[in-house]
């Protein structure tokens, strides 16, 4: 595979995870404060990649500051 194609597939990969994990988020903020469950301060959240056949698990975690109402 040539490295052009690879980056442009590893891009689109990344891309649909950003964008379909943002909605995802959404919806279950508006649930929840829909709910009256939504905690109060940031939102603890993590990640976790694995990549078959290479043997990679990659961490990420981080907080999500809650949106002003």
């Amino acid at each position: 595979m040539a490295d052009d194609d690879f980056n442009m597939s590893m891009r689109k990969f990344l891309k649909r995870v950003g964008v379909t994990s943002q909605q995802q988020i959404e919806e279950a903020v508006r649930a929840a404060r829909d709910a009256g469950t939504l905690p109060a301060g940031a939102l603890k959240a993590e990640v976790v990649l694995k990549v078959e056949g290479i043997d990679l698990t990659h961490r990420i975690e981080g907080e999500i500051s809650q949106p002003d109402d």
